[in-house]
């Protein structure tokens, strides 16, 4: 009852989604003056850093890991 109730709820929220306009006025403008291609590399450069970052701290991580056990 729970999982129906739940996912019920939720097509609720989607639905009101749909009823919002799609004239997007700031990304309109952007994709008229080409701008808008700058602000995808913008994402992708912190998205990869940030993935970056994660696979940094993941290998540390496995090496910390992989040290305690030795030590056990």
């Amino acid at each position: 009852m729970k999982k129906i109730f739940f996912s019920l709820i939720l097509m609720l929220a989607t639905m009101q989604l749909f009823a919002q306009d799609n004239g997007v006025e700031m990304a309109d403008a952007l994709r008229s003056n080409g701008k808008i291609y700058l602000v995808v590399v913008c994402i992708v450069i912190i998205l990869i850093g940030l993935l970056a970052y994660l696979f940094s701290i993941d290998k540390r991580l496995k090496k910390i890991e992989k040290e305690n056990e030795h030590k056990n």
